[in-house]
């Protein structure tokens, strides 16, 4: 903080100082974005769009006494009592020689960023990266202009150690007027692209101006595949650099990429040694982020193993602040990734230019460490002067601010934790409020926005449970004394909502769970399930949610046993619960039965892990022509089964029939049953009795009454023979609803009776022929898939089976729970 005759000293030409007792904290260039403005100096800036002057009549109306205004303006100072004037030949040379004077009094390290592409995304990740070792002051969003540069360097204070700011470009000259803002100590030159190439004569022209951020930095961080960039850097730094690229003189030097599903692992040498990170991404905007990130880590000397761990954790970097429509009638703002003053400042203003609602309601973490009381203090001012009518405070710093809360008149609620505010939340009232969502990394308010969410997509789908608790005890009824039945409830509970299913059935007592990964048992756990939980599919990332999460993995492969015991020794872990795949003929995944003798003798010597079950997979069980190969499968599992058990000296489950199993093969029922696609109501190759679960409905969007000749849809391949009513529904391939039920072999149900898809099913919609449904009328709500189309019958006619059309069903269809 400095007095404003401190700051004339530094920028004025000529000021008028009625009052020199004014203490200046925060600067604004926006008349609409002012606060504190006891203590707010504003910038009249003149832009082809608009000439900041005018707004000073405003300004001060709204208690703002210091100006700083270009010479020549014509306006009247004298009208303004009490407020002090600075007079600049440029207002926007002004913030920034006022904030380069400001940089000059720290000498904590400052990263500098440019490129055409990434800046934020890169300046963004390295907070979540580094806020375990640093107290950061960073850009607020993508304040990288020539003036958001400066008002990102004003918020440099002494508490801070590790300053980030980025800084962007538009033409020739700009780069020296910000390097001399922000003068980096550590330079990062992200990529070169296309953005602003018309400000420039050419690429290298470009490049050569970017790179004057980095005119006075100690170390220069760049791309060394990008030819541009490694020519600019060679001829005009001079000092230490870090490249990173594929060539063999690369400090961080790229070896190989894995792209996966939904992961990318890279492998790199470093100073003789290989290391590698894994990051939840898989674009290569993302990659190069990464990597880039990766470099500025390690030249901090952060160990490789730490680096990896927080990689792994990077969160997706949402530059837009955005109004999403949220429950009982709420509108709700999610900013919740990070919380500072100015990000606080920029989400409040949203807060306050959105009209929907009057009643506004924020909600707060505690600030990062590194905060002190005064900012405490700032942030209950900015809330009453932004008139907020509720806050919500969530984390123990904000108790030691409560007295003064009760005085602010703000009501207010406080949470300890998060996880207080979740559980709690139900018992919250919210109805018709703007709610402003706000917290520090570390608080992980994503889980507090996601209760607010709403979907108001009208395609659904009804899950009625009691007709899958009858399907569960009608084939509990087929089982033998003492069998023990495993609910497989994957692939989201084949569609159907995982955590839900999973809890009925440990509400009506199965004796196991199955899901495919160990993702579906954390969430499992996270939901309250408590009954054993068996992954089918594991992989080497999965082994700590195994132990964090008392999961129990299937073992199909020597490879996957080694690395699985030798992480267990290394926790010191023993006689932890596995489950043995055979494969006895599916050929997906398992031992080989030739491979039982081996595998008796590792585990003879193995203390960390103890078989629970051993199992395999019928691959034709439906199937009366596969009885014979069907019976041999269950005769090889039960001669494997006898090897191990005689080689180890104890006894295990047994289990390899799965629904059609249980109806066809009583003899392969054994030590316990696999109960999947059964539960949901399909039969598989035996009668018995079963109930619809799912029931995918939606509505009508609109009727039309279309003439013999017209066609519908795209191609015009739905043609009208005669004069015919089309009615438009709200569901489409992007539902799950299959592409190949188009022109004419789908139907839905309405008002008793099936009704044709008529042309193509588009992403979004369908449309039927009502011809012959009198009453049919926009809104109605018309049935695609349930007791009246059995899901069997669709499978048919996509030539496909029931599982991919119930586990198709897109995650924007709502799932209604029903219980009769």
């Amino acid at each position: 903080m400095y007095s404003i005759s401190e700051i004339a000293s530094v920028i004025a030409k000529r000021a008028i100082i009625s009052d020199p007792d004014y203490v200046i904290e925060y600067l604004f260039t926006d008349s609409r974005r002012i606060a504190f403005s006891s203590s707010a100096l504003f910038f009249a800036i003149t832009t082809l769009q608009r000439n900041g002057h005018q707004f000073i009549e405003d300004c001060y109306a709204h208690g703002v006494r210091n100006f700083v205004v270009q010479t020549g303006e014509n306006f009247d100072s004298e009208s303004f009592s009490g407020a002090n004037f600075l007079w600049v030949e440029n207002s926007v040379e002004a913030l920034q020689q006022l904030a380069s004077w400001h940089r000059k009094h720290f000498k904590y390290p400052v990263i500098g960023i440019t490129g055409s592409n990434g800046k934020t995304i890169v300046k963004e990740w390295l907070y979540q990266l580094l806020h375990e070792d640093f107290k950061i002051v960073k850009s607020p969003k993508s304040y990288n202009s020539q003036t958001g540069v400066p008002l990102s360097v004003w918020q440099m204070k002494p508490q801070h150690n590790l300053a980030i700011f980025e800084a962007g470009i538009s033409m020739p000259g700009e780069m020296e007027l910000l390097e001399k803002v922000i003068e980096p100590t550590i330079g990062v030159f992200t990529n070169i692209g296309h953005a602003h190439d018309e400000g420039f004569i050419n690429r290298p022209q470009k490049v050569a101006e970017k790179m004057y951020l980095f005119k006075h930095a100690e170390l220069l961080i760049f791309n060394d595949d990008d030819k541009l960039i490694k020519q600019a850097a060679s001829l005009t730094f001079k000092n230490k650099t870090f490249c990173y690229g594929t060539s063999e003189n690369c400090d961080l030097r790229i070896v190989e990429i894995e792209k996966h599903a939904d992961e990318t692992r890279i492998h790199a040498k470093f100073q003789h040694q290989n290391i590698s990170i894994c990051i939840p991404f898989t674009d290569d905007a993302s990659v190069e982020n990464a990597v880039c990130c990766w470099c500025v880590l390690l030249c901090f000397n952060i160990p490789n193993f730490v680096i990896a761990e927080r990689m792994v954790q990077l969160h997706p970097v949402d530059m837009r602040l955005q109004l999403k429509q949220a429950i009982n009638g709420c509108y709700l703002i999610n900013d919740a990734y990070s919380l500072d003053l100015s990000s606080l400042t920029i989400a409040l203003d949203f807060l306050n230019r959105q009209q929907p609602l009057a009643n506004k309601t924020v909600i707060l973490s505690d600030l990062p460490y590194g905060y002190n009381n005064n900012q405490y203090t700032q942030i209950v001012d900015m809330l009453v002067e932004r008139k907020v009518n509720r806050v919500i405070l969530v984390g123990p710093d904000w108790e030691k601010h409560l007295p003064f809360l009760n005085e602010s008149g703000l009501v207010m609620e406080h949470f300890v934790s998060t996880l207080a505010f979740v559980e709690g939340f139900s018992h919250l009232p919210f109805r018709n409020e703007l709610i402003l969502v706000k917290g520090a990394r570390a608080f992980s308010f994503e889980k507090i926005a996601a209760l607010f969410d709403i979907k108001v997509h009208q395609t659904i789908l009804e899950v009625h449970l009691d007709a899958m608790v009858h399907n569960l005890k009608a084939h509990q009824k087929l089982l033998k004394p003492g069998v023990k039945t495993m609910a497989v409830v994957k692939a989201f509970g084949y569609g159907s909502g995982s955590a839900e299913i999973a809890s009925l059935m440990q509400f009506h007592k199965v004796d196991y769970l199955a899901v495919a990964y160990a993702d579906e048992g954390i969430e499992l756990r996270k939901a309250g399930i408590t009954l054993p939980v068996l992954i089918f599919n594991l992989d080497t990332a999965a082994f700590n949610a195994l132990v964090d999460f008392d999961l129990e993995p299937e073992i199909f492969s020597f490879s996957l046993l080694k690395n699985f015991s030798r992480f267990l020794m290394q926790q010191g872990i023993s006689d932890f619960p596995i489950h043995i795949k055979i494969d006895t003929g599916m050929h997906r995944l398992g031992f080989n039965p030739a491979d039982i003798v081996e595998l008796v003798a590792f585990l003879q010597t193995n203390q960390q892990v103890k078989i629970k079950s051993v199992f395999s997979h019928f691959a034709a069980s439906e199937d009366a022509s596969e009885d014979a190969f069907t019976k041999q499968q269950l005769d090889t599992l039960l001669q494997c089964c006898d090897v191990l058990e005689r080689g180890l000296g104890y006894k295990f489950m047994k289990h390899i029939a799965n629904s059609a199993g249980i109806l066809r093969h009583p003899e392969a029922q054994l030590n316990m049953v696999r109960l999947g696609i059964g539960l949901y109501g399909v039969n598989t190759g035996a009668a018995l009795h079963l109930r619809t679960v799912a029931v995918l409905k939606t509505t009508i969007a609109q009727i039309r009454k279309l003439k013999a000749g017209e066609t519908v849809g795209y191609n015009r391949r739905g043609k009208i023979l005669k004069d015919a009513v089309i009615a438009t529904l709200r569901i489409g391939y992007a539902d799950g609803y299959p592409r190949t039920l188009g022109n004419g072999i789908g139907k839905a149900y309405l008002h008793g009776k099936e009704v044709p898809v008529v042309g193509s099913v588009c992403m979004d919609m369908i449309m039927v022929d009502v011809t012959e449904v009198r009453n049919a009328q926009e809104g109605d709500v018309v049935e695609l898939m349930g007791d009246h189309i059995r899901v069997e019958e669709i499978a048919e006619k996509c030539n496909t089976i029931p599982y991919e059309i119930l586990t198709g069903i897109g995650q924007r269809v709502k799932r209604v729970y029903i219980e009769d």
